[in-house]
């Protein structure tokens, strides 16, 4: 049955793929102004982190989310470090996040010697169950004097860290909500999700920060990169300073009033982002219709089934996936070498972070729709060009 199966899936990739000897799952796009504008850098000599490109990203990610201020990193996670740190997450803290997510999300908290609190995922967009984190809420802690106490630990819950996860939006209204009746601040991982919208409305903006998140494999890269999206004008400073190690301006002077971090995006990688971000419509387009076609193959596939954007949003697709039906979930790792043997390069999803040796000992809540979504899902190719 499995290798049946397998087949099945294999003739619907087939179908919705253009006829190539093989597939790699998310490859780069770099057909615009990409080495017209990185070239000015070299010959400009403006390489570092100091030059117009990086303030020019920065104003064009704003214009484009909707967010009143970006400042970019040189990384996502290290975007999100600071943007955890600008919500005031300290030592001793504790922030909740999915199971369901890529190792970077719980790796930032412990950055900021605070402590990751597993919650499961919702079946429907894969993103944190607001219906579920509510229930945990109810039962494990406590709201009092402004801010949410842990009762077993006796912690502070001071954050949640939201993963829009392969594009789709989580319901951050429903999250918002139980968020704001328990005093917790709101840091989005938007990181596979530039170009997604939720309830007609770029996500990044439903809390104080947000993260984006630029590497080679994201719908547009700078080879490395990331950046914070605030609407906190004194947030977005206090961002700026501290990515940029403390310095204090002066013409000449170095002088540094505070330990920083050394996390500004160089020029040169900015110059690249602000050429991708032009082409960024564009590639949204071809995976939205790579997404359509994948719909129709896989509509009569028995066993497995696309995942779709849900409710409400306008998804980005950047990681396309498919999820086997329960009954098929022992049959996910057979599925997986048959593909990759055959061209069609896919992978599974993230090992659930509860399990992970550094994080086994931390609280976690019940994850039991977190560890069938992981168990079930199959990354399959999303490369733009393949929907052109």
């Amino acid at each position: 049955m499995p290798l049946t199966l397998a087949k099945h899936i294999e003739v619907a990739l087939r179908q919705a793929l253009p006829d190539r000897q093989q597939y790699f799952l998310h490859e780069p796009q770099f057909e615009g102004n990409e080495w017209k504008y990185v070239k000015s850098c070299i010959d400009d000599g403006w390489v570092s982190s100091a030059g117009a490109f990086v303030d020019r990203f920065e104003a064009d990610l704003s214009r484009y989310t909707g967010v009143k201020h970006a400042v970019v990193c040189v990384n996502g996670t290290a975007a999100l470090h600071i943007a955890l740190k600008l919500v005031g997450v300290e030592r001793g803290d504790e922030v909740l996040t999915p199971a369901l997510t890529f190792v970077a999300t719980a790796n930032a908290i412990s950055y900021c010697a605070a402590a990751p609190v597993f919650v499961d995922s919702s079946l429907d967009d894969f993103g944190v169950d607001a219906l579920r984190l509510g229930d945990f809420l109810a039962t494990e802690t406590t709201p009092k004097d402004g801010v949410c106490i842990n009762n077993t630990t006796g912690k502070v819950i001071k954050a949640i860290v939201p993963v829009h996860v392969f594009g789709h939006p989580c319901r951050m209204d429903e999250l918002k909500t139980v968020c704001d009746k328990y005093h917790i601040a709101i840091v989005e991982d938007a990181t596979e999700a530039l170009g997604t919208s939720f309830l007609d409305k770029h996500i990044g903006g439903w809390g104080p920060a947000s993260v984006l998140s630029f590497n080679g494999n994201k719908i547009i890269t700078t080879g490395g990169g990331g950046a914070i999206l605030t609407n906190d004008t004194a947030l977005a400073e206090r961002a700026k300073h501290i990515t940029t190690t403390g310095k204090t301006p002066h013409r000449w002077a170095y002088h540094h009033d505070e330990i920083a971090y050394n996390y500004r995006m160089p020029n040169i990688n900015a110059a690249l982002g602000c050429a991708q971000l032009e082409a960024l419509d564009g590639m949204i387009e071809h995976k939205r219709a790579l997404a359509d076609r994948y719909a129709n193959a896989f509509s009569s596939v028995d066993g497995a089934q696309f995942v779709q954007e849900p409710a409400d949003s306008r998804s980005n697709y950047w990681l396309n996936a498919i999820m086997l039906d329960a009954d098929q979930a022992e049959s996910r790792d057979e599925i997986l070498k048959y593909l990759c043997d055959a061209g069609i390069h896919v992978r599974p999803v993230w090992e659930l972070l509860s399990d992970l040796p550094m994080y086994q000992d931390c609280q976690a809540a019940d994850l039991t729709q977190a560890r069938s979504i992981a168990e079930r899902i199959i990354n399959i190719p999303s490369s733009a060009d393949l929907g052109a």
